[in-house]
Protein backbone atom coordinates (compact mmCIF):
# COMPACT_ATOMS: atom_id res chain seq x y z
CA UNK A 1 0.00 0.00 0.00
CA UNK A 2 1.08 3.49 -0.95
CA UNK A 3 2.17 5.84 1.70
CA UNK A 4 -0.56 8.54 0.30
CA UNK A 5 -3.16 5.95 0.15
CA UNK A 6 -6.36 6.56 2.23
CA UNK A 7 -9.59 4.79 2.47
CA UNK A 8 -12.45 5.50 4.76
CA UNK A 9 -10.74 4.64 7.79
CA UNK A 10 -7.34 6.04 7.38
CA UNK A 11 -6.62 9.56 6.96
CA UNK A 12 -2.72 10.68 6.69
CA UNK A 13 -1.31 12.85 9.44
CA UNK A 14 -0.62 15.26 7.25
CA UNK A 15 -4.07 16.20 5.78
CA UNK A 16 -5.50 15.56 9.48
CA UNK A 17 -3.05 18.71 10.50
CA UNK A 18 -4.16 20.53 7.60
CA UNK A 19 -7.50 20.11 8.63
CA UNK A 20 -7.13 21.26 12.03
CA UNK A 21 -5.51 24.00 11.30
CA UNK A 22 -8.14 25.47 8.41
CA UNK A 23 -10.42 24.65 10.69
CA UNK A 24 -9.13 27.02 13.50
CA UNK A 25 -8.14 29.18 10.87
CA UNK A 26 -11.82 29.36 9.85
CA UNK A 27 -13.82 29.27 13.06
CA UNK A 28 -11.52 32.16 14.21
CA UNK A 29 -11.98 34.10 11.16
CA UNK A 30 -15.70 33.44 11.33
CA UNK A 31 -15.65 34.30 15.30
CA UNK A 32 -13.85 37.46 14.42
CA UNK A 33 -16.63 38.57 11.65
CA UNK A 34 -19.82 37.46 13.68
CA UNK A 35 -18.10 39.83 16.39
CA UNK A 36 -16.92 42.28 14.69
CA UNK A 37 -20.79 42.59 13.08
CA UNK A 38 -22.22 42.38 16.87
CA UNK A 39 -19.66 44.71 17.92
CA UNK A 40 -20.52 47.21 15.26
CA UNK A 41 -24.07 46.98 15.41
CA UNK A 42 -24.51 47.11 18.77
CA UNK A 43 -21.74 50.41 18.35
CA UNK A 44 -23.86 52.14 15.46
CA UNK A 45 -26.89 51.42 17.55
CA UNK A 46 -25.17 52.66 21.12
CA UNK A 47 -24.29 55.89 19.17
CA UNK A 48 -27.31 56.41 17.76
CA UNK A 49 -29.01 56.22 21.44
CA UNK A 50 -26.91 58.75 22.59
CA UNK A 51 -27.33 60.81 19.59
CA UNK A 52 -31.38 60.72 19.77
CA UNK A 53 -31.07 61.10 23.89
CA UNK A 54 -29.21 64.21 22.97
CA UNK A 55 -31.44 65.97 20.76
CA UNK A 56 -34.71 64.86 22.43
CA UNK A 57 -33.21 66.11 26.01
CA UNK A 58 -32.16 69.30 23.62
CA UNK A 59 -35.77 69.53 22.18
CA UNK A 60 -37.63 68.47 25.06
CA UNK A 61 -36.08 71.28 26.96
CA UNK A 62 -37.03 74.44 24.34
CA UNK A 63 -40.72 72.83 24.20
CA UNK A 64 -40.93 72.99 27.88
CA UNK A 65 -39.08 76.36 27.53
CA UNK A 66 -41.57 77.89 25.02
CA UNK A 67 -44.52 76.19 26.91
CA UNK A 68 -43.15 78.10 30.01
CA UNK A 69 -43.21 80.89 28.38
CA UNK A 70 -46.79 81.35 26.82
CA UNK A 71 -47.63 80.07 30.35
CA UNK A 72 -45.97 83.54 31.65
CA UNK A 73 -47.84 85.45 28.98
CA UNK A 74 -51.13 83.79 30.21
CA UNK A 75 -50.33 84.84 33.72
CA UNK A 76 -50.06 88.91 32.07
CA UNK A 77 -53.08 88.68 30.01
CA UNK A 78 -55.20 87.78 33.34
CA UNK A 79 -54.10 90.70 34.96
CA UNK A 80 -55.08 93.22 32.24
CA UNK A 81 -57.54 95.86 33.31
CA UNK A 82 -59.62 96.07 30.42
CA UNK A 83 -60.26 91.81 30.63
CA UNK A 84 -60.46 92.16 34.76
CA UNK A 85 -62.96 95.09 34.09
CA UNK A 86 -64.87 92.48 31.78
CA UNK A 87 -64.99 89.59 34.43
CA UNK A 88 -65.77 91.98 37.24
CA UNK A 89 -68.76 93.54 35.60
CA UNK A 90 -72.29 92.64 36.95
CA UNK A 91 -74.24 90.62 33.84
CA UNK A 92 -76.43 93.04 33.43
CA UNK A 93 -73.93 95.73 32.51
CA UNK A 94 -71.92 93.92 29.95
CA UNK A 95 -72.30 95.00 26.60
CA UNK A 96 -70.41 94.42 23.12
CA UNK A 97 -68.22 96.91 23.98
CA UNK A 98 -66.99 96.60 26.79
CA UNK A 99 -66.37 92.67 25.39
CA UNK A 100 -64.49 94.54 22.45
CA UNK A 101 -62.71 96.45 25.18
CA UNK A 102 -61.37 93.45 26.48
CA UNK A 103 -60.97 91.71 23.39
CA UNK A 104 -58.33 94.66 22.03
CA UNK A 105 -56.59 94.55 25.60
CA UNK A 106 -55.66 91.19 25.14
CA UNK A 107 -54.39 91.40 21.48
CA UNK A 108 -52.18 94.80 22.26
CA UNK A 109 -50.36 91.99 24.28
CA UNK A 110 -50.37 89.40 21.98
CA UNK A 111 -48.89 92.20 19.23
CA UNK A 112 -45.50 91.66 21.27
CA UNK A 113 -45.43 87.89 20.22
CA UNK A 114 -45.70 85.14 17.71
CA UNK A 115 -47.30 81.58 18.48
CA UNK A 116 -50.71 82.39 19.08
CA UNK A 117 -53.60 81.54 17.46
CA UNK A 118 -56.74 82.84 19.94
CA UNK A 119 -57.54 83.43 23.12
CA UNK A 120 -60.75 82.38 24.85
CA UNK A 121 -62.06 83.74 28.04
CA UNK A 122 -64.98 82.59 29.74
CA UNK A 123 -66.87 84.19 32.73
CA UNK A 124 -68.55 81.85 35.07
CA UNK A 125 -71.79 82.75 34.20
CA UNK A 126 -70.87 81.80 30.35
CA UNK A 127 -70.38 85.28 28.93
CA UNK A 128 -66.86 84.50 26.84
CA UNK A 129 -64.96 86.34 23.79
CA UNK A 130 -62.47 84.81 21.86
CA UNK A 131 -59.71 86.81 19.89
CA UNK A 132 -59.96 84.79 16.73
CA UNK A 133 -63.60 84.32 16.58
CA UNK A 134 -64.39 83.67 13.15
CA UNK A 135 -61.54 80.44 12.59
CA UNK A 136 -62.98 78.36 15.02
CA UNK A 137 -66.13 76.20 15.68
CA UNK A 138 -67.51 76.02 19.00
CA UNK A 139 -69.47 73.19 20.64
CA UNK A 140 -72.26 74.88 22.87
CA UNK A 141 -72.80 71.18 24.07
CA UNK A 142 -69.72 70.92 25.42
CA UNK A 143 -69.31 74.35 26.62
CA UNK A 144 -72.03 73.38 28.96
CA UNK A 145 -70.27 70.39 30.27
CA UNK A 146 -68.24 70.40 33.47
CA UNK A 147 -66.04 67.93 32.58
CA UNK A 148 -63.68 69.80 30.37
CA UNK A 149 -63.17 72.28 32.72
CA UNK A 150 -62.57 70.18 35.87
CA UNK A 151 -58.23 70.13 35.03
CA UNK A 152 -58.32 73.49 34.54
CA UNK A 153 -60.64 74.17 38.37
CA UNK A 154 -58.30 71.16 39.78
CA UNK A 155 -54.82 73.77 39.21
CA UNK A 156 -56.47 76.35 41.18
CA UNK A 157 -55.02 78.80 38.67
CA UNK A 158 -52.16 77.26 37.56
CA UNK A 159 -51.33 77.03 33.99
CA UNK A 160 -52.87 73.15 32.38
CA UNK A 161 -51.24 72.50 29.17
CA UNK A 162 -54.34 70.32 26.78
CA UNK A 163 -54.75 70.09 23.62
CA UNK A 164 -57.15 71.38 20.78
CA UNK A 165 -59.38 73.78 23.65
CA UNK A 166 -60.08 70.92 26.08
CA UNK A 167 -62.49 69.87 22.88
CA UNK A 168 -65.04 72.84 23.25
CA UNK A 169 -63.76 74.65 19.47
CA UNK A 170 -62.18 73.52 16.72
CA UNK A 171 -59.43 75.01 14.79
CA UNK A 172 -60.91 75.35 10.84
CA UNK A 173 -59.02 72.88 8.66
CA UNK A 174 -58.29 70.65 11.32
CA UNK A 175 -55.31 71.74 12.34
CA UNK A 176 -54.30 71.00 15.92
CA UNK A 177 -53.57 73.69 18.72
CA UNK A 178 -52.00 73.56 21.89
CA UNK A 179 -53.97 74.92 25.01
CA UNK A 180 -52.70 76.64 27.86
CA UNK A 181 -55.62 76.69 30.03
CA UNK A 182 -55.88 78.69 33.24
CA UNK A 183 -58.65 79.57 35.83
CA UNK A 184 -59.43 83.21 36.30
CA UNK A 185 -59.62 84.47 40.36
CA UNK A 186 -59.97 87.76 41.26
CA UNK A 187 -57.31 89.98 42.58
CA UNK A 188 -59.19 91.83 45.47
CA UNK A 189 -61.47 89.07 46.21
CA UNK A 190 -60.08 85.78 45.29
CA UNK A 191 -62.72 84.44 43.92
CA UNK A 192 -62.93 82.79 40.41
CA UNK A 193 -64.32 84.99 37.95
CA UNK A 194 -63.90 82.61 34.68
CA UNK A 195 -61.30 80.47 32.54
CA UNK A 196 -58.97 81.56 29.69
CA UNK A 197 -58.11 79.26 27.29
CA UNK A 198 -54.74 80.12 25.26
CA UNK A 199 -54.40 78.24 21.96
CA UNK A 200 -50.35 78.19 20.54
CA UNK A 201 -49.65 77.31 16.41
CA UNK A 202 -47.48 73.88 16.61
CA UNK A 203 -45.86 75.97 13.87
CA UNK A 204 -43.78 77.65 16.47
CA UNK A 205 -42.61 73.69 16.74
CA UNK A 206 -41.83 73.46 12.91
CA UNK A 207 -40.07 76.84 13.07
CA UNK A 208 -37.78 75.56 16.16
CA UNK A 209 -37.20 72.33 14.12
CA UNK A 210 -36.08 74.13 11.11
CA UNK A 211 -33.68 76.28 12.39
CA UNK A 212 -32.09 73.15 13.91
CA UNK A 213 -32.53 71.52 10.54
CA UNK A 214 -33.83 68.29 12.27
CA UNK A 215 -35.74 67.04 9.18
CA UNK A 216 -36.00 63.59 11.30
CA UNK A 217 -38.28 64.59 13.92
CA UNK A 218 -42.18 64.61 14.45
CA UNK A 219 -43.63 66.05 17.61
CA UNK A 220 -47.37 65.12 18.72
CA UNK A 221 -49.96 65.04 21.12
CA UNK A 222 -50.07 61.82 23.44
CA UNK A 223 -53.36 60.82 21.90
CA UNK A 224 -51.51 60.16 18.73
CA UNK A 225 -52.57 63.47 16.87
CA UNK A 226 -49.68 65.22 14.68
CA UNK A 227 -48.54 68.34 15.78
CA UNK A 228 -45.39 69.11 13.87
CA UNK A 229 -42.28 67.96 12.54
CA UNK A 230 -41.99 65.11 9.97
CA UNK A 231 -45.39 63.58 9.26
CA UNK A 232 -44.59 60.46 7.68
CA UNK A 233 -42.99 59.81 11.20
CA UNK A 234 -46.63 59.43 12.71
CA UNK A 235 -47.28 56.28 12.24
CA UNK A 236 -44.45 55.09 14.91
CA UNK A 237 -46.12 56.62 17.71
CA UNK A 238 -46.34 54.12 20.39
CA UNK A 239 -48.31 54.20 24.01
CA UNK A 240 -44.36 53.19 25.29
CA UNK A 241 -43.22 56.82 24.26
CA UNK A 242 -45.39 58.49 27.24
CA UNK A 243 -42.96 58.68 29.42
CA UNK A 244 -40.07 61.26 31.02
CA UNK A 245 -37.60 58.68 30.32
CA UNK A 246 -36.73 58.40 26.36
CA UNK A 247 -37.56 55.05 25.36
CA UNK A 248 -35.51 53.74 22.22
CA UNK A 249 -37.12 51.03 19.85
CA UNK A 250 -35.60 48.97 16.93
CA UNK A 251 -37.88 49.33 13.38
CA UNK A 252 -36.80 48.00 9.98
CA UNK A 253 -37.91 50.29 7.32
CA UNK A 254 -37.19 49.49 3.54
CA UNK A 255 -35.37 46.97 4.57
CA UNK A 256 -32.66 48.60 6.97
CA UNK A 257 -32.80 49.03 10.28
CA UNK A 258 -33.48 52.52 12.20
CA UNK A 259 -33.66 53.46 15.33
CA UNK A 260 -36.83 54.84 16.86
CA UNK A 261 -36.94 57.16 19.82
CA UNK A 262 -39.28 58.93 22.02
CA UNK A 263 -40.23 60.72 25.15
CA UNK A 264 -43.31 63.00 26.29
CA UNK A 265 -42.46 66.59 27.45
CA UNK A 266 -42.51 67.09 31.39
CA UNK A 267 -45.98 68.32 32.13
CA UNK A 268 -47.33 68.54 28.65
CA UNK A 269 -49.58 66.36 26.60
CA UNK A 270 -46.50 66.78 23.76
CA UNK A 271 -44.53 63.42 22.85
CA UNK A 272 -41.42 63.91 20.88
CA UNK A 273 -40.54 61.02 18.47
CA UNK A 274 -37.01 60.79 16.72
CA UNK A 275 -36.12 58.63 13.73
CA UNK A 276 -32.47 57.88 13.02
CA UNK A 277 -30.32 55.58 10.02
CA UNK A 278 -27.85 53.80 11.81
CA UNK A 279 -24.60 55.09 10.28
CA UNK A 280 -20.80 54.56 10.44
CA UNK A 281 -20.61 57.22 12.89
CA UNK A 282 -20.49 55.04 15.34
CA UNK A 283 -18.45 52.50 13.70
CA UNK A 284 -14.76 52.40 16.28
CA UNK A 285 -12.68 51.97 13.36
CA UNK A 286 -9.76 51.81 15.59
CA UNK A 287 -10.42 48.79 17.51
CA UNK A 288 -11.72 46.65 14.16
CA UNK A 289 -8.03 47.47 12.61
CA UNK A 290 -6.14 46.13 15.92
CA UNK A 291 -8.75 43.51 15.77
CA UNK A 292 -8.10 42.97 11.62
CA UNK A 293 -3.92 42.93 12.88
CA UNK A 294 -4.63 40.59 15.50
CA UNK A 295 -6.12 37.97 13.20
CA UNK A 296 -3.42 38.35 10.47
CA UNK A 297 -0.94 37.41 12.76
CA UNK A 298 -3.02 34.57 13.86
CA UNK A 299 -3.19 33.54 9.95
CA UNK A 300 0.54 33.99 9.95
CA UNK A 301 0.80 31.76 13.16
CA UNK A 302 -1.62 29.06 11.92
CA UNK A 303 0.39 28.80 8.72
CA UNK A 304 3.96 28.88 10.08
CA UNK A 305 2.59 26.00 12.71
CA UNK A 306 1.38 24.11 9.48
CA UNK A 307 5.10 24.49 8.21
CA UNK A 308 7.00 23.35 11.16
CA UNK A 309 4.81 20.84 12.08
CA UNK A 310 4.75 19.43 8.01
CA UNK A 311 8.69 19.85 8.27
CA UNK A 312 9.40 18.42 11.69
CA UNK A 313 6.77 15.57 11.73
CA UNK A 314 4.88 14.73 8.75
CA UNK A 315 7.55 14.96 6.09
CA UNK A 316 9.93 12.85 8.81
CA UNK A 317 6.96 9.94 9.37
CA UNK A 318 6.78 9.83 5.29
CA UNK A 319 10.29 9.13 5.20
CA UNK A 320 10.19 6.53 8.44
CA UNK A 321 7.01 4.77 6.12
CA UNK A 322 9.05 5.35 2.81
CA UNK A 323 12.11 2.91 4.41
CA UNK A 324 9.96 0.31 6.05
CA UNK A 325 8.16 0.35 3.14
CA UNK A 326 10.92 -0.29 0.56
CA UNK A 327 12.07 -3.15 3.38
CA UNK A 328 8.96 -4.56 2.63
CA UNK A 329 9.03 -4.24 -1.16
CA UNK A 330 12.44 -5.87 -0.96
CA UNK A 331 11.78 -8.45 1.23
CA UNK A 332 14.32 -7.48 3.75
CA UNK A 333 14.06 -7.30 7.47
CA UNK A 334 17.21 -4.72 7.57
CA UNK A 335 16.82 -1.88 10.30
CA UNK A 336 16.20 1.43 9.04
CA UNK A 337 18.49 4.53 9.45
CA UNK A 338 16.29 7.95 8.58
CA UNK A 339 17.60 11.66 10.00
CA UNK A 340 14.82 12.82 12.36
CA UNK A 341 14.35 15.78 14.31
CA UNK A 342 12.77 15.15 16.93
CA UNK A 343 13.31 11.91 20.04
CA UNK A 344 9.56 10.66 19.76
CA UNK A 345 10.16 9.89 16.31
CA UNK A 346 13.95 8.84 17.28
CA UNK A 347 12.30 6.67 19.87
CA UNK A 348 9.44 5.68 16.77
CA UNK A 349 12.59 4.20 14.78
CA UNK A 350 14.38 2.70 17.28
CA UNK A 351 11.78 0.77 18.14
CA UNK A 352 11.26 -0.72 14.31
CA UNK A 353 14.53 -1.52 14.58
CA UNK A 354 14.32 -3.35 17.51
CA UNK A 355 11.14 -4.98 16.48
CA UNK A 356 13.44 -5.87 13.06
CA UNK A 357 15.86 -7.58 15.67
CA UNK A 358 13.49 -9.29 17.09
CA UNK A 359 11.44 -10.81 14.33
CA UNK A 360 14.76 -11.91 12.91
CA UNK A 361 15.51 -13.70 16.24
CA UNK A 362 12.13 -15.52 16.09
CA UNK A 363 12.57 -16.42 12.00
CA UNK A 364 15.92 -17.88 13.59
CA UNK A 365 14.01 -20.16 16.43
CA UNK A 366 11.87 -20.95 13.96
CA UNK A 367 14.16 -22.46 11.54
CA UNK A 368 16.20 -24.05 14.44
CA UNK A 369 12.44 -25.45 15.22
CA UNK A 370 11.98 -26.86 11.69
CA UNK A 371 15.34 -28.59 11.67
CA UNK A 372 14.84 -30.14 14.39
CA UNK A 373 11.33 -31.22 13.15
CA UNK A 374 12.69 -32.60 10.13
CA UNK A 375 15.16 -34.76 12.33
CA UNK A 376 12.30 -36.04 14.59
CA UNK A 377 10.41 -36.91 11.36
CA UNK A 378 13.45 -38.54 10.07
CA UNK A 379 13.83 -40.54 13.05
CA UNK A 380 10.55 -41.64 12.98
CA UNK A 381 10.62 -42.68 9.19
CA UNK A 382 13.21 -45.25 10.45
CA UNK A 383 11.54 -46.50 13.53
CA UNK A 384 8.60 -47.02 10.98
CA UNK A 385 11.20 -49.92 10.26
CA UNK A 386 10.32 -51.88 13.35
CA UNK A 387 6.82 -52.22 13.45
CA UNK A 388 6.68 -54.22 10.37
CA UNK A 389 9.07 -56.89 12.64
CA UNK A 390 6.98 -56.47 15.63
CA UNK A 391 3.76 -57.65 13.05
CA UNK A 392 5.97 -60.57 11.69
CA UNK A 393 7.15 -62.03 14.86
CA UNK A 394 3.77 -61.91 16.48
CA UNK A 395 2.55 -63.68 13.22
CA UNK A 396 5.36 -66.19 13.36
CA UNK A 397 4.11 -66.75 17.13
CA UNK A 398 0.87 -66.67 15.93
CA UNK A 399 1.48 -70.15 13.77
CA UNK A 400 3.70 -71.93 16.37
CA UNK A 401 0.66 -71.37 18.80
CA UNK A 402 -1.73 -72.81 16.38
CA UNK A 403 0.44 -75.78 15.52
CA UNK A 404 0.49 -76.67 18.66
CA UNK A 405 -3.22 -76.19 19.35
CA UNK A 406 -2.83 -73.21 21.69
CA UNK A 407 -6.09 -71.99 20.10
CA UNK A 408 -6.45 -68.96 22.50
CA UNK A 409 -2.83 -67.79 22.20
CA UNK A 410 -2.98 -67.42 18.45
CA UNK A 411 -6.64 -65.56 18.39
CA UNK A 412 -5.21 -63.16 21.35
CA UNK A 413 -2.30 -62.56 18.98
CA UNK A 414 -4.04 -62.11 15.42
CA UNK A 415 -6.11 -59.24 18.34
CA UNK A 416 -2.83 -57.69 19.54
CA UNK A 417 -1.58 -57.56 15.78
CA UNK A 418 -4.56 -56.10 14.42
CA UNK A 419 -4.75 -53.62 18.04
CA UNK A 420 -1.19 -52.32 17.15
CA UNK A 421 -1.78 -52.18 13.74
CA UNK A 422 -4.80 -49.57 14.28
CA UNK A 423 -3.21 -47.77 16.60
CA UNK A 424 0.13 -47.19 14.68
CA UNK A 425 -1.96 -45.72 11.49
CA UNK A 426 1.54 -45.45 9.71
CA UNK A 427 2.39 -42.84 11.70
CA UNK A 428 -0.96 -40.57 10.93
CA UNK A 429 -2.57 -38.19 13.88
CA UNK A 430 -6.42 -38.46 12.57
CA UNK A 431 -7.93 -41.41 11.31
CA UNK A 432 -11.52 -42.15 10.97
CA UNK A 433 -13.80 -43.02 13.74
CA UNK A 434 -14.94 -46.28 12.38
CA UNK A 435 -10.82 -47.35 12.65
CA UNK A 436 -10.69 -45.16 15.90
CA UNK A 437 -14.31 -47.81 17.23
CA UNK A 438 -11.80 -50.95 15.96
CA UNK A 439 -9.17 -49.84 18.23
CA UNK A 440 -11.12 -50.47 20.91
CA UNK A 441 -13.10 -53.42 19.97
CA UNK A 442 -9.56 -55.19 19.96
CA UNK A 443 -8.17 -53.45 23.11
CA UNK A 444 -11.34 -54.89 24.92
CA UNK A 445 -11.02 -58.26 23.15
CA UNK A 446 -7.53 -57.92 25.14
CA UNK A 447 -8.44 -57.22 28.41
CA UNK A 448 -11.90 -59.79 27.79
CA UNK A 449 -9.14 -62.72 27.54
CA UNK A 450 -7.41 -61.23 31.06
CA UNK A 451 -10.53 -60.43 32.95
CA UNK A 452 -12.82 -62.90 31.23
CA UNK A 453 -16.77 -62.42 31.13
CA UNK A 454 -16.66 -59.09 33.89
CA UNK A 455 -16.49 -57.13 30.48
CA UNK A 456 -19.68 -56.29 27.65
CA UNK A 457 -18.93 -54.18 25.59
CA UNK A 458 -21.62 -52.57 22.91
CA UNK A 459 -21.69 -49.99 19.59
CA UNK A 460 -23.94 -47.61 18.56
CA UNK A 461 -21.75 -45.83 15.60
CA UNK A 462 -24.27 -43.94 13.09
CA UNK A 463 -23.13 -44.78 9.36
CA UNK A 464 -22.67 -40.94 8.83
CA UNK A 465 -20.28 -41.12 11.57
CA UNK A 466 -17.86 -43.26 10.09
CA UNK A 467 -15.97 -41.70 8.16
CA UNK A 468 -15.19 -38.45 10.44
CA UNK A 469 -11.86 -37.72 11.53
CA UNK A 470 -11.09 -37.75 14.56
CA UNK A 471 -7.43 -37.11 16.50
CA UNK A 472 -6.16 -40.89 17.16
CA UNK A 473 -6.68 -42.70 20.19
CA UNK A 474 -9.16 -40.37 21.75
CA UNK A 475 -11.39 -43.51 22.78
CA UNK A 476 -9.01 -46.18 23.97
CA UNK A 477 -7.85 -44.15 27.10
CA UNK A 478 -11.69 -43.66 28.02
CA UNK A 479 -12.20 -47.32 27.86
CA UNK A 480 -8.75 -48.33 29.76
CA UNK A 481 -10.07 -45.65 32.41
CA UNK A 482 -13.84 -46.93 32.42
CA UNK A 483 -12.32 -50.64 33.13
CA UNK A 484 -9.55 -50.20 36.03
CA UNK A 485 -11.60 -46.96 38.11
CA UNK A 486 -15.28 -47.88 37.12
CA UNK A 487 -15.97 -51.63 36.47
CA UNK A 488 -12.99 -53.45 38.42
CA UNK A 489 -13.47 -51.01 41.72
CA UNK A 490 -17.44 -52.07 41.61
CA UNK A 491 -16.27 -55.96 41.73
CA UNK A 492 -19.32 -57.11 39.24
CA UNK A 493 -20.05 -57.43 35.78
CA UNK A 494 -20.03 -54.34 33.82
CA UNK A 495 -21.00 -52.40 30.41
CA UNK A 496 -19.05 -50.51 27.93
CA UNK A 497 -21.15 -49.05 25.22
CA UNK A 498 -19.75 -46.57 22.40
CA UNK A 499 -22.07 -44.05 20.63
CA UNK A 500 -21.88 -41.79 17.86
CA UNK A 501 -24.28 -39.45 16.24
CA UNK A 502 -24.22 -35.96 14.47
CA UNK A 503 -25.99 -32.77 15.18
CA UNK A 504 -25.74 -30.12 12.85
CA UNK A 505 -21.63 -29.87 11.51
CA UNK A 506 -21.27 -31.40 15.44
CA UNK A 507 -19.66 -34.94 15.85
CA UNK A 508 -21.12 -36.53 19.28
CA UNK A 509 -19.37 -39.27 20.81
CA UNK A 510 -20.14 -40.73 24.05
CA UNK A 511 -18.62 -43.25 26.30
CA UNK A 512 -20.67 -44.79 29.12
CA UNK A 513 -19.71 -47.15 31.44
CA UNK A 514 -21.61 -48.56 34.55
CA UNK A 515 -18.77 -48.81 37.00
CA UNK A 516 -19.17 -46.88 40.42
CA UNK A 517 -19.09 -43.28 39.11
CA UNK A 518 -17.35 -40.10 40.36
CA UNK A 519 -18.58 -37.28 42.58
CA UNK A 520 -19.19 -33.75 41.17
CA UNK A 521 -16.08 -32.32 42.48
CA UNK A 522 -14.36 -34.70 41.47
CA UNK A 523 -16.06 -34.58 37.55
CA UNK A 524 -14.68 -30.69 38.77
CA UNK A 525 -11.15 -31.53 39.14
CA UNK A 526 -10.80 -33.81 36.17
CA UNK A 527 -12.42 -30.93 33.77
CA UNK A 528 -10.99 -28.21 35.65
CA UNK A 529 -8.40 -25.51 33.22
CA UNK A 530 -6.18 -24.72 35.79
CA UNK A 531 -3.33 -26.88 35.45
CA UNK A 532 -2.53 -26.95 39.27
CA UNK A 533 -6.32 -28.09 40.18
CA UNK A 534 -4.67 -31.17 38.44
CA UNK A 535 -3.28 -34.81 39.56
CA UNK A 536 0.03 -35.75 38.50
CA UNK A 537 -0.91 -37.52 35.89
CA UNK A 538 -2.39 -34.65 33.82
CA UNK A 539 0.87 -34.36 32.09
CA UNK A 540 0.89 -38.31 30.47
CA UNK A 541 0.09 -38.12 27.01
CA UNK A 542 -2.57 -41.05 27.17
CA UNK A 543 -4.31 -40.40 30.78
CA UNK A 544 -7.77 -39.42 31.25
CA UNK A 545 -6.35 -35.92 31.73
CA UNK A 546 -4.10 -35.28 28.70
CA UNK A 547 -6.65 -36.93 26.70
CA UNK A 548 -9.08 -34.31 27.07
CA UNK A 549 -6.21 -31.73 26.85
CA UNK A 550 -5.79 -32.93 23.36
CA UNK A 551 -9.49 -33.18 22.64
CA UNK A 552 -9.24 -29.12 23.43
CA UNK A 553 -6.64 -28.12 21.37
CA UNK A 554 -7.95 -30.61 18.54
CA UNK A 555 -11.28 -28.89 18.70
CA UNK A 556 -10.42 -25.55 20.03
CA UNK A 557 -13.23 -25.40 22.29
CA UNK A 558 -12.91 -25.58 25.79
CA UNK A 559 -16.21 -27.49 26.41
CA UNK A 560 -15.10 -30.38 23.66
CA UNK A 561 -15.48 -32.72 26.38
CA UNK A 562 -18.31 -33.37 29.06
CA UNK A 563 -18.96 -35.51 32.25
CA UNK A 564 -22.04 -36.82 33.39
CA UNK A 565 -21.69 -39.50 36.67
CA UNK A 566 -23.99 -40.64 39.25
CA UNK A 567 -22.05 -42.13 42.29
CA UNK A 568 -22.53 -46.21 42.28
CA UNK A 569 -24.08 -46.45 38.24
CA UNK A 570 -22.86 -45.05 35.68
CA UNK A 571 -20.07 -42.46 33.97
CA UNK A 572 -20.52 -40.88 31.06
CA UNK A 573 -18.08 -39.07 28.68
CA UNK A 574 -19.29 -37.42 25.30
CA UNK A 575 -16.78 -35.73 23.09
CA UNK A 576 -17.76 -32.90 20.68
CA UNK A 577 -16.04 -32.33 17.96
CA UNK A 578 -17.77 -29.22 15.97
CA UNK A 579 -16.84 -28.39 12.32
CA UNK A 580 -16.93 -31.93 11.39
CA UNK A 581 -18.37 -30.62 7.97
CA UNK A 582 -15.09 -28.72 6.90
CA UNK A 583 -12.74 -31.68 8.65
CA UNK A 584 -14.13 -34.00 6.60
CA UNK A 585 -13.47 -37.28 5.94
CA UNK A 586 -10.33 -39.54 4.61
CA UNK A 587 -10.72 -41.58 1.36
CA UNK A 588 -10.85 -44.90 0.25
CA UNK A 589 -7.34 -45.09 -0.01
CA UNK A 590 -6.25 -43.50 3.92
CA UNK A 591 -8.67 -46.11 5.09
CA UNK A 592 -7.05 -48.77 4.19
CA UNK A 593 -4.11 -50.00 6.71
Amino acid sequence: MNKFTKNKKTISLSLRLQRVILGIVLMVTISFLIAMYILTQRERRDYAVRESESILRTLSSNVSTDIDNFKELSRLIMTESRLVSFLRADVNNVDISMINDARYGIMDILNVTEGVDTVIVMREDMIMLGTNRFTYTYDSDAIGDMEWRSDIYNGKGAAVVSLNSNGIARKAGGRQVITIGRAIYDIDSQERSGIMLMNIKPVIFDNMLFGLRYNDICIMGDDGTFLAGNQNYAEYFNESFLSKEIVHKTKVVDGRGVLVSGCQVSNTPIVIIRVSNFGKEGIPFRVIYVLLFLLAILVILAVYSGGVIRRHITDPVFELSSAMEKNRALGQLDKIDVEVSSSELELLENDYNNMIDHVNELIERLMENEKTLQKAEMRVLQEQIKPHFLYNSIETIGFLALDAGADNVHEALETMGSFYRNFLSKGGRDIPLSREVKIVKDYLSLQKLRYGDIIDDEYDVTPDTENCIVPKLILQPLVENSIYHGIRLKGEKGLISIKSFRSETDLHIIVRDTGVGMRQEQIDKILSFEKKDRPAEADESFGLWGTIERIRIYTGYQDAVRIRSEVGEFTEIEIIIPGIDQRGALTTDEQTV
